[in-house]
C-alpha cells in the first residue's frame, strides 16, 4: 500500500509526518516531566512580597539566563543538535524550523514571565521553574551525551555555564516563594522580664 500524501506544497507522506511527530513527542518527553514538576512547584509555593531592589536583581538574573540560553541555542543549532539528538534515540531528525520555533517560543515565554513576577503573578512562576530546571538538566545532560558520543556533542560548550545559571535561578525562585498555606516567619517575641 502506498503512503497517502498530505495536501501540502511539501509533499510529505503520512508516514513521514507520523515519524516526525513521534520523534518530537518522544524526543521532548523529558521536558514534559520537567513541566509537571514546574506545575507542582507553582501550585505548592506561593510568591512572597519583595522590594524593588530584589525585583531588579531577579529580573537581571533572568535576563542573564536568557542570554546564556540564547548562546546555548545558537550552539545547538549551528552544530545540528536537532539532527544528532533524535538520531541518538533512534528517531527521525527534527526539522530546523521546528527546532527554531520551539526555542524561540520558550525564550519569549521566559522573557514575559520575568515581567509577570514583577507584579507577583503566581502563574509567571511556572515557566520560570521550568526554565531553571531545563537549564540544570542541560548542564548535566550535554556532558553525559558527549561521553556517550565519545567526543563533542552539540551544546556541550555552553551547557555547564547554563547549568550553573539554572542553579542560581532555582535558588532565587526558592527565595521568592514559600510553601503555600504557610504564613511568613515572624521575629521571635521577647520574653517578659521576671
Amino acid at each position: 500500500m502506498t503512503a497517502v500524501r498530505f495536501l501540502s506544497p511539501l509533499g510529505v507522506t503520512s508516514a513521514e509526518a507520523a515519524d516526525a511527530l513521534r520523534s518530537v513527542l518522544v524526543g521532548t518527553s523529558g521536558l514534559a516531566l520537567v513541566a509537571c514538576v514546574a506545575l507542582a512547584l507553582t501550585l505548592s509555593r506561593a510568591p512572597v512580597r519583595i522590594g524593588a531592589a530584589a525585583q531588579n536583581r531577579t529580573t537581571a538574573l533572568i535576563a542573564m539566563c536568557l542570554i546564556l540560553q540564547c548562546a546555548h541555542f545558537i550552539e545547538e543549532y549551528t552544530t545540528r543538535f536537532h539532527e544528532r539528538f533524535p538520531s541518538l534515540l533512534g528517531l527521525a531528525p527534527w526539522s530546523a524550523s521546528f527546532f527554531v520555533a520551539f526555542n524561540v517560543f520558550w525564550l519569549i515565554v521566559w522573557a514575559l514571565a520575568a515581567q509577570g513576577i514583577r507584579s507577583g503573578s503566581r502563574v509567571a512562576f511556572f515557566p520560570l521553574w521550568f526554565f531553571a530546571m531545563a537549564m540544570i538538566v542541560n548542564g548535566i545532560a550535554h556532558p553525559l551525551l558527549a561521553v556517550r558520543a565519545g567526543g563533542y556533542f552539540p551544546g556541550l560548550i555552553t551547557a555547564p555555564i547554563v547549568g550553573i545559571a539554572g542553579v542560581a535561578l532555582w535558588m532565587r525562585l526558592i527565595a521568592l516563594t514559600q510553601r503555600a498555606g504557610r504564613t511568613p516567619a515572624r521575629p521571635p517575641r521577647a520574653s517578659a522580664a521576671r
